[in-house]
């Protein structure tokens, strides 16, 4: 199967509303897309936290039962894809603690990249752990009432975690919203009413009819509680920024407005701007839904040539379903999208998605583009090809199952069957988002990683842990069966 990037997680909270629960649900309900492995909802009443998570959908997880019960005008809740720890309701978010300091939840988007090493530190320390995620080492040293002999607070805390992360942190009376200070994960300020909103993305804003007021900015912690928001810059000399680049590519929906640049309007100039570098005779434009919709329009935009959807894509396919074998070829692939033949038949046909990863779907959807008659099949991909993989957040391959990192250009449009391949430039790439180079994360495309990292290290301690714990045989069989889901 091709390997699409698994998208990372979805965080919404909301302060000061008498339905903050069902607020939260319908923002996790627009913040799907960034994670359908287990879904999470905390509230405070100002005394008591109530919590209901599950593995699943958010309409899985959570009934109107539930949603009842779960009282108080504060919330945050956590729509979760797994990239570090594994796929198991002991790893579904919110997190809670109680502690000499009071309640406190957490949920993050993103990964630590000196979580092996603390979580190390902090189990030589005494600490127990109640899972494999990262998130729960950040509870841990806020939980601490001194770092480094002096009185803990959470800028401290934050000083000590390094990698990519955007989190939501609750205590009995108050939210909180904090950014990394490379800005790799998105967060927005809106308000619905009086009550402020805290989301990944602004589609989630607009479903529940609030207003964006802002997005939070790198290194910045936002405060709510009842005297409204204030701001603290916890890292007040860092000056690179380092957004995700991939999130105008592919993992925010088109929707979202991010940087005050929308999604939809940067997808559509990224087609525009492959056409542009790439053209080809042709009589067809069309997408791999719905990844490459936005850039096969604006590559037929910038063309003229015809944009038609050939591929019907089935939207009810779930995670895991009956494998038929060899009774029916390819179902893995003809599930998902089925081609309208006579469409493509006798046709010159160029076909656009967002990346290429794996390669393999990719190969099976020219084959029956030429199956049907397509005389020509030529490949655009909207983005640089992908040589790298992430330590941030974004579960992409290692190395060396990444195609482009082994193959070359010419070899992948071989191995694909297709007449030509062309990838969209690094320039143009970042020209579409209308945005600075220098404001990027592009470490899956160029290998320049912001913050520095020690695969080896992290990879000698997580091997111990698992030693120690007993858990290697169990974590790796389920990870193993993760995977083939």
């Amino acid at each position: 199967m091709q390997a699409y990037p698994k998208h990372y997680c979805g965080l919404f909270g909301i302060y000061g509303h008498p339905n903050a629960a069902e607020l939260t649900y319908y923002g996790l309900y627009a913040l799907q897309h960034r994670g359908q492995e287990s879904a999470g909802i905390v509230t405070s009443d100002g005394k008591q936290f109530r919590l209901h998570k599950g593995m699943g959908l958010v309409p899985q997880v959570f009934t109107g039962e539930i949603l009842h019960n779960l009282v108080g005008p504060i919330a945050i809740g956590h729509t979760r894809y797994s990239t570090t720890g594994s796929s198991h309701l002991r790893n579904a978010q919110p997190l809670t603690v109680d502690c000499g300091r009071g309640q406190i939840a957490i949920a993050h988007n993103g990964n630590l990249t000196n979580a092996a090493k603390l979580r190390g530190e902090l189990e030589a320390k005494g600490s127990i752990f109640q899972t494999t995620v990262d998130s729960e080492i950040i509870l841990h040293l806020m939980a601490q009432p001194s770092l480094g002999g002096e009185e803990n607070t959470l800028i401290q805390t934050l000083r000590r975690i390094e990698g990519a992360y955007s989190l939501l942190i609750m205590t009995e009376n108050e939210l909180i919203g904090v950014r990394d200070p490379f800005g790799f994960r998105p967060l927005s300020i809106g308000k619905v009413g009086d009550s402020y909103v805290l989301a990944s993305e602004t589609c989630a804003l607009d479903l529940i009819h609030a207003t964006l007021v802002r997005d939070v900015e790198p290194g910045e912690i936002v405060i709510i509680d009842k005297n409204g928001l204030r701001s603290i810059q916890a890292f007040p000399q860092q000056t690179r920024r380092s957004f995700c680049i991939f999130e105008y590519v592919y993992f925010a929906r088109p929707d979202s407005t991010i940087n005050n640049r929308s999604v939809y309007k940067a997808r559509v100039e990224m087609g525009r701007q492959l056409a542009r570098e790439k053209p080809v005779a042709a009589d067809l434009i069309i997408p791999v839904p719905d990844s490459g919709n936005c850039a096969a329009l604006g590559y037929s935009m910038e063309t003229g040539i015809p944009y038609e959807m050939a591929f019907v894509r089935n939207h009810y396919v779930g995670r895991s379903f009956l494998q038929p074998s060899q009774l029916i070829r390819d179902f893995n692939v003809r599930v998902k999208l089925n081609l309208i033949e006579e469409l493509v038949k006798d046709k010159r046909v160029v076909v656009v998605d967002d990346s290429i990863v794996r390669g393999t779907t990719f190969k099976t959807r020219v084959n029956n583009l030429k199956q049907a008659g397509a005389r020509e099949v030529h490949v655009r991909v909207s983005c640089p090809p992908h040589r790298y993989s992430c330590v941030y957040g974004i579960d992409f391959p290692d190395r060396s199952k990444l195609m482009a990192a082994n193959y070359t250009v010419e070899e992948i449009q071989k191995y694909l069957n297709a007449d030509s391949l062309a990838y969209l430039s690094v320039d143009g790439m970042v020209k579409a988002t209308g945005l600075p180079a220098e404001g990027f994360c592009m470490a899956c495309y160029d290998g320049n990683y912001p913050v520095p990292f020690d695969p080896l290290l992290d990879k000698n301690i997580n091997e111990r842990r698992r030693r120690v714990l007993g858990l290697g045989e169990a974590l790796e069989k389920e990870e193993r069966q993760i995977k083939l889901l």
